[in-house]
């Protein structure tokens, strides 16, 4: 079911937020396990989780410019052909965001929960 999204949705995006979610994971375990100050971890989990969200977005423009192009050379299309173009279209900036709020959720644990 997800690698049939992530496949969906257009790999050469997908893939690598995939792994960059399971980075982000993998940093806030670190930063819960590891004793003493956790600031650099949470600026690298802050500055991922920000290229997340941004490497989502350029996925959609890329994969709708692609798209549009399609549709101009084509001429006419299908409604449903359409609306399940904008549906794979999403699929990369929805996975950025996620992750994205993955990681600040963690950012604020990490904040609330961190010894002065």
């Amino acid at each position: 079911m997800i690698f049939d999204r992530l496949n969906e949705g257009g790999p050469f995006f997908m893939y690598p937020l995939f792994f960059i979610l399971i980075l982000i994971i993998i940093l806030i375990v670190k930063a819960f396990v590891q004793k003493g100050s956790v600031e650099k971890t949470m600026s690298l989990i802050s500055s991922i989780a920000l290229f997340a969200i941004v490497w989502g977005f350029l996925g959609q423009i890329i994969g709708l410019i692609s798209a549009f192009d399609a549709i101009e050379s084509a001429g006419e299309v299908l409604p449903a052909v359409l609306a399940g173009g904008l549906k794979v279209a999403f699929l990369a900036p929805v996975l950025g965001m996620f992750t994205f709020l993955v990681g600040r959720l963690g950012i604020i644990i990490l904040t609330w929960i961190k010894k002065d």
